[in-house]
């Protein structure tokens, strides 16, 4: 395990800097999220509050307000998009959770193993609702193209990664192609609808776009090579849950390509047939870390947060701009 962490550099940003930034902004989405998780059915409220009470760092809401003020934006218009960001995020996570028969969720029993996978299911559409309403409240039509974009690309991104699965000679080329429609472009539409809130022009809101967009990239990078070097309190996850689920994440592809085929049966065993003992994820594991594949997968995350902070070139240097960019370097330093 000692040479899983020498792999991981330490941390270089911060998100703490963002959040007081955000905090009286975040206050009004917090108080948004739960009046607007209410309903009179009362398992909707109890199995929502499960997940969105257990914490995390609402990066993306927070990504929402923080491109609002750096583009300029003075009162209260992005508190209600950024809800509708986060009950989109929420939705997608009781519904992976499902799909993927995950054990943990935020470090929390998953909804579905407490409620049912019915219920799981059905109160994320619940949110999906309450988000489009949100959205529809704002009265920018921008802004709902935007985020009802993502959350067509979103479903792409899901099932294109389930016909996918198990399948040990994906390319990177469509690995990166299912994070960028799953992960990324939340965090891109996060960014822009902040923008479009503010006001930005065409330019600036393209800017925060693919910001936001690198920062998703980088941070579900980070995320795919933590799950080989992590914890279950550092991820919110049980550490490996991407190796028991079969699923072919980067770290996992350059393994098995830099491995060769002396580890071809091993890897045709755990990945492609599922057929693991309790040894294999930690044999898996030395490989991620002995053929270079998790550094590499860090290396390209960090290749991904550099091009979002390119991309803030467009704004002045300010606080909300440095602040912006500090998270970009905590997204891919994480670290068990």
């Amino acid at each position: 395990m000692d040479a899983v962490k020498a792999a991981i550099p330490r941390p270089v940003g911060s998100v703490d800097r963002l959040v007081r930034l955000a905090r009286s902004d975040m206050d009004g989405v917090d108080a948004l999220i739960v009046a607007r998780m209410q309903s009179p059915v009362s398992v909707i409220p109890l199995l929502a509050e499960h997940l969105i009470a257990a914490g995390g760092k609402r990066l993306r809401p927070l990504l929402t307000v923080a491109s609002a003020r750096l583009a300029g934006g003075k009162g209260d218009a992005a508190l209600k998009l950024a809800a509708a960001v986060e009950f989109i995020h929420t939705a997608t996570l009781l519904h992976d959770d499902v799909v993927d028969s995950s054990q943990l969720r935020r470090g929390k029993v998953a909804a579905h193993l407490i409620w049912g996978a019915p219920s799981s299911v059905l109160v994320g559409d619940f949110l999906y609702a309450r988000a489009f309403e949100l959205m529809v409240e704002t009265g920018s039509m921008r802004a709902l193209h935007i985020l009802a974009r993502a959350s067509r690309v979103i479903a792409e991104g899901e099932v294109l990664q389930l016909t996918r699965a198990h399948d040990l000679k994906l390319s990177q080329t469509t690995y990166l192609e299912i994070i960028s429609a799953k992960t990324a472009e939340l965090f891109a539409a996060a960014a822009e609808a902040g923008a479009v809130s503010a006001g930005a022009d065409e330019r600036r809101a393209a800017a925060l776009r693919e910001f936001g967009h690198s920062l998703g990239i980088a941070f579900q990078l980070a995320d795919d090579a933590l799950d080989y070097a992590g914890s279950a309190e550092t991820l919110g996850k049980n550490a490996g849950d991407d190796f028991r689920e079969g699923k072919a994440t980067l770290p996992l592809l350059l393994a098995i390509g830099r491995s060769g085929a002396r580890e071809a049966d091993f890897w045709e065993r755990v990945i492609g047939r599922k057929e693991q003992t309790e040894a294999d994820f930690r044999r898996a594991r030395e490989l991620v870390v002995g053929t270079g594949a998790l550094e590499a997968t860090l290396d390209l995350a960090a290749d991904h947060a550099d091009a979002g902070k390119a991309a803030l070139a467009a704004f002045p240097a300010g606080e909300w701009r440095e602040a912006l960019e500090s998270l970009a370097d905590f997204a891919v330093s994480r670290r068990a």
